[in-house]
């Protein structure tokens, strides 16, 4: 069985994420990363500066917004990402779809121990068909737009000590099902509040339409190729599929055992070769970065910093890495100069290195101070 050691599995990492070397343009990165995390609206385009030579917000925003070969969607874990058209047909197949009936059943409960009597599964149909007119003639809209058009979407739900309006559930199921999308944000790159739009008038051609099996069995396939090796228990997680889910797929992608330092992990069949040593390399990624994220296992490239880099439900903050592995985070002061904050010592040329990489992101910010929508603890630390 072939061995992998970790110091292997760093130079992957670099490679593999344009870390080591940049990317030429964001469709490739986003698609070679098997999605860019979009939870948190900054992440994608500091995720996309670390990884390009050169990048400006408009770059993304035309990906986005002009020429639309960029599409921000549900994916893995019920979790926001900015995907090609044809990654994205491939999520909506193998993770979205399994959360359209479960998100259904939800709905339907709440409304039907809130709101409405009797059958609540017809009345939601009868929203949603209103709210869809109304998005075709309008074209884009907001949630308080389509809340004028459909009053039914203003009615309010209660969750423990929480009040939420309708509009966020029904909004929300309808681009589960890819139904509709997230057109332009209403405010800056920072903002979260987007217009709404329907998939046929953004994407006129559609998108394919693809098994789920088949879909399982390419997302698989791409993570393999991006992320591999990786474990059973990472595959799993980074999916949210169930274990026998996870099985079959990499038995469909013909997947190969080698070992790692803690453990068995897989790869694709033609991916057993060594990875060629690569330069010295230093990186300041956002928090919920696809690359902290794309492993449950994260021991081999985290050192043991979790609790101070990660919030307590699992969302990774702003890292400082050095050839594969965490050594520190980041943050802003006030004037949007970059903080940083090591964990542990680096050689001084590394350290200039560093500085170097948290001075370019000071400059490319020009003083937007971007707070992390998941705070952590070492984050908390460098706002005191």
């Amino acid at each position: 069985m072939r061995t992998i050691s970790v110091e292997e599995r760093r130079r992957r990492l670099g490679c593999r994420h344009y870390l080591s070397e940049p990317a030429d343009l964001v469709e490739p990165a986003a698609a070679d990363l098997v999605g860019l995390h979009s939870s948190d609206p900054v992440t994608v385009y500091l995720s996309a500066w670390a990884r390009l030579g050169s990048f400006t917000v408009a770059d993304l925003e035309k990906a986005l917004y002009e020429e639309r070969s960029l599409l921000r969607m549900l994916g893995m874990r019920r979790t926001m990402f900015v995907v090609p058209l044809d990654l994205a047909a491939v999520l909506s197949a193998a993770c979205a779809r399994g959360y359209v009936a479960i998100e259904r059943r939800r709905l339907v409960g709440y409304l039907e121990d809130q709101l409405v009597e009797g059958d609540g599964s017809a009345w939601l149909d009868s929203v949603v068909k209103k709210t869809l007119k109304a998005l075709h003639r309008r074209g884009e809209a907001t949630a308080g737009e389509l809340v004028v058009d459909v009053p039914e979407l203003g009615a309010k739900l209660t969750f423990g000590q929480g009040t939420f309006g309708l509009s966020t559930r029904v909004l929300f199921f309808l681009a589960t099902d890819l139904r509709i999308v997230r057109a332009r944000p209403m405010g800056s790159w920072k903002s979260s509040q987007y217009r709404w739009t329907t998939l046929d008038r953004w994407v006129p051609d559609g998108l394919e339409t693809i098994e789920p099996d088949d879909a399982r069995t390419c997302l698989a396939q791409r993570w393999l190729r991006t992320f591999g090796p990786g474990t059973l228990t990472d595959l799993k997680w980074w999916t949210g599929w169930t274990v026998a889910s996870t099985r079959t797929a990499l038995e469909a992608v013909g997947a190969v055992e080698v070992q790692l330092t803690d453990g068995i992990g897989y790869v694709l069949p033609d991916d057993l070769d060594d990875t060629d040593e690569v330069g010295e390399w230093v990186a300041l990624l956002p928090g919920l970065d696809p690359t902290v994220m794309g492993w449950k296992e994260r021991d081999w490239y985290l050192n043991g910093y979790q609790e101070q880099l990660f919030d307590a439900n699992g969302n990774a903050g702003p890292t400082v890495w050095w050839n594969g592995r965490v050594v520190g985070g980041w943050g802003q002061g006030p004037d949007g100069g970059v903080i940083l904050d090591l964990l542990e010592q680096v050689p001084l040329q590394v350290l200039d290195l560093i500085e170097l990489e948290a001075g370019r992101l000071t400059g490319w910010l020009d003083g937007v101070v971007v707070k992390p929508r998941f705070p952590t603890p070492l984050e908390k630390r460098l706002r005191t």
